[in-house]
C-alpha cells in the first residue's frame, strides 16, 4: 500500500511540473509564492508532557557522531549528545561542553572543559573524555565521515585538569565554530572501549550528556528517549519525559500521520503537504533560517557530466523557476550561488554584495542548452539520475531533470532506491557507482560559506564527484587559513565565484527550513541548527 501511495505522488509532481514548464521555452516573470514569515522561536511553552511522537523519513544511519551525516541520524543525536560548543537559531555558538574556547595562537585552539558534567550512566565527564572523543575522527581504523574538519590538525592533548589544547599544522579558521556539530560531540572514553563496534547502533548505543538518554532503538521501526534528569543546564531541562522517533520512510504516510494525530511534529515536511498540513485545523508548520541549497550533485565526472559544458547546458534546460514552484510549491527562491546568503550574514556590507552581484546567470534557454550538447559531441550520451520516495520534490527533481536532459539530446533514466539507501549515497563510494546525479538539500553546519567550499576541494570526503581544479583548492585554502573573519569571507568570495563559473554541483533554488507541529505542543525554534541543538527538550504543552 506504501509503495503505491509513493508512486501516486511522484506521478502527480511529474504533472505538476509538466504544467509549471509547458509554457514555451524561456523564462517569463518570475511567479508568485505563497507568503510566508521565517520566525526565530516557536510560543514558550505552558507546562510539561509525558510524551511526544515524532515523525522521521528514514532510520538513523548510525547514532555513532562519527558517521552522523544526514538530517535522520542528527535530529535523533542533537538530542542525545552535546558538542563542545552549542549552535544557535541564528548560526553563532556559544558555551557547550567547553566554557571556554580560545585560539591562543594561529595553529592553537584551547578548550576550557565544563565541570559537573555527567554521562548518562552517571559517570562524570573529564577532559581526557574530550581527547578521546575528539581522537576518534584522526583514527583510521574508525573512518570518520568527518575528518575533514580534522584533516590539519597535529596534536589533540590534556593540557590541564579542565582543559584540552588542539594543535594545527596550519591555520584552520572554521575549526572553533566547528566544534558546534557532529565533529564537537563527546562521549565517554569507557563507552567507546566498552562497546567497541557496538557503540552507535541499536545494539550498543551511546552514552552521552544531552537531555535526553537513549532507551530504545527497534530497527525500523521507532527509537525512544527518555529525559535525562541528572542534565547540567538546568535552563534546557527537558519538558518531556518521552520523546519518540517513528521512522516513516512514505511521506504520504507521513503526511496522514500528522493529520490523524498519530504523531505529534516532524521536519522535513514536503513542501507539497505545506498547504494540507496548515489547512488541517490540528497544526501549522513554521518556517525558520535555513543554511541549505537544494542541488543536484554531480558524482560521476568520467560520463558526460565531466564536461563542465555540459554541466551548464543540462542546468540551462532545468526551468529552476518553474521547478520552486513544482517542487518547492512556491516556497524558495532559484539561485545560481553555491551558498545562501544567511551564511554570508556577519561579513561586511561590500562582501556581502560581492559575494552575489557577479555570479554567472544560467536561464532557461533549451535552444542555447541543445546547441551546447550538439558542440560538445554528447549527443544521445546516457546519465542516471538516482532518487528515493522521501518527498515530492525528490519525484519532481529527478522527473524534471530527465526531461531537461532528453529536452536537449541526452538519454536519462531514473533509478529508484529506498530512503536508506539514498542516504548511503552520501558516505558510500560503492553506493554512487552508476549513479550520475542526485537530489540533495544541502545544509552548512556553520554560518561561514567557507564550510561549502570546503568540502569541494581535490579528495574531501563530500566531494563526491572527486572534481578537482588547484587554482580554486588554492584560493580555498589561503581563505580557511584566514583568522580575522573580514578578511575570510572576503576571502571567500573566489570560491563562491569558481563554483558558480564551473559548476562541480548544479545548484537549483533555496528555501526555508520547515518545521510542523500540532496544536497540543510548542516550543523549539524552526531554524536548520535543529540538527546540532538539542531542540526536543524545549518541546512542552502549549
Amino acid at each position: 500500500m506504501r509503495k503505491k501511495l509513493a508512486s501516486a505522488a511522484m506521478v502527480a509532481g511529474a504533472a505538476l511540473l509538466m504544467t509549471s514548464c509547458a509554457a514555451g521555452g524561456g523564462e517569463g516573470a518570475k511567479p508568485e509564492g505563497p507568503k510566508y514569515e521565517i520566525t526565530d522561536k516557536t510560543a514558550a511553552p505552558s507546562g510539561e508532557l509525558d510524551q511526544v511522537t515524532w515523525a522521521t523519513y528514514a532510520e538513523p544511519f548510525s547514532l555513532d557522531y562519527a558517521y552522523a551525516f544526514d538530517y535522520a541520524d542528527n535530529q535523533v543525536l542533537s538530542n542525545v549528545c552535546e558538542s563542545l560548543l552549542r549552535l544557535e537559531p541564528d548560526m553563532t555558538v556559544s558555551q557547550g561542553l567547553a566554557t571556554k574556547w580560545e585560539n591562543k595562537t594561529p595553529t592553537t585552539w584551547v578548550f576550557t572543559i565544563r565541570e559537573g558534567v555527567k554521562f548518562h550512566d552517571g559517570s562524570e565527564m573529564t577532559a581526557d573524555d574530550v581527547v578521546a572523543s575528539m581522537k576518534r575522527h584522526i583514527d583510521p581504523a574508525v573512518g570518520s565521515f568527518w575528518f575533514s574538519v580534522y584533516q590539519n590538525v597535529d596534536k589533540i592533548e590534556k593540557t590541564g585538569a579542565n582543559e584540552v589544547t588542539v594543535t594545527t599544522k596550519i591555520p584552520d579558521a572554521l575549526f572553533g565554530e566547528s566544534m558546534s556539530g557532529a565533529a564537537g560531540v563527546i562521549d565517554s572514553a569507557k563507552t567507546f572501549e566498552a562497546l567497541g563496534s557496538d557503540y552507535g547502533n541499536a545494539k550498543g548505543g551511546v552514552n552521552c550528556s544531552g537531555p535526553f538518554e537513549l532507551d530504545k532503538w527497534q530497527n525500523g521501526e521507532k527509537i525512544s528517549l527518555t529525559r535525562f534528569d541528572d542534565y547540567w543546564d538546568k535552563d534546557l531541562a527537558a519538558k518531556t519525559k518521552k520523546l519518540d522517533f517513528v521512522i516513516m520512510t512514505d511521506p504520504v504516510a507521513r503526511i496522514n500521520a500528522m493529520k490523524s494525530g498519530e504523531v505529534d511534529g516532524g521536519w522535513m515536511v514536503p513542501a507539497n503537504a505545506i498547504e494540507e498540513l496548515n489547512s488541517s485545523g490540528i497544526g501549522k508548520v513554521h518556517f525558520g533560517l535555513n543554511t541549505a541549497m537544494q542541488f543536484l550533485v554531480v558524482s560521476d565526472l568520467e560520463g558526460p557530466l565531466g564536461n563542465e559544458e555540459v554541466r551548464k547546458a543540462l542546468l540551462m534546460a532545468i526551468d529552476r523557476e518553474g521547478l520552486v514552484q513544482a517542487a518547492a510549491q512556491g516556497y524558495g527562491k532559484a539561485s545560481n550561488s553555491f551558498t545562501t546568503e544567511s551564511v554570508w550574514g556577519q561579513a561586511d556590507e561590500a562582501t556581502r554584495k560581492a559575494a552575489f552581484e557577479n555570479l554567472k546567470e544560467y536561464p532557461y534557454d533549451l535552444d542555447a542548452a541543445t546547441k551546447i550538447i550538439e558542440e560538445q559531441g554528447v549527443k544521445g550520451e546516457e546519465i542516471t539520475i538516482t532518487t528515493a520516495p522521501i518527498g515530492n520534490d525528490f519525484a519532481v527533481i529527478a522527473q524534471a531533470t530527465t526531461a531537461a536532459a532528453e529536452s536537449i539530446g541526452l538519454k536519462a533514466t531514473i533509478n529508484t532506491v529506498t530512503p536508506n539507501a539514498y542516504t548511503a549515497l552520501f558516505s558510500d563510494p560503492e553506493a554512487r557507482k552508476g549513479t550520475d546525479l542526485y537530489y540533495t538539500s544541502w545544509y552548512l553546519s556553520v554560518g561561514d560559506p567557507l564550510e561549502m567550499f570546503s568540502i569541494l576541494r581535490t579528495d574531501d570526503f563530500s566531494n563526491y564527484g572527486n572534481w578537482s581544479v588547484a587554482d580554486y583548492d588554492k584560493s580555498t585554502n589561503e581563505a580557511l587559513s584566514t583568522m580575522d573573519p573580514q578578511e575570510r569571507y572576503a576571502a571567500a568570495v573566489k570560491s563562491q565565484e569558481i563554483t558558480n563559473d564551473q559548476l562541480p554541483w548544479l545548484p537549483l533554488y533555496e528555501s526555508p527550513n520547515y518545521l510542523w507541529m500540532n496544536d497540543k505542543i510548542t516550543g523549539p525554534s524552526p531554524s536548520i541548527n535543529f540538527m546540532y541543538y538539542p531542540w526536543g527538550a524545549e518541546i512542552g504543552a502549549k
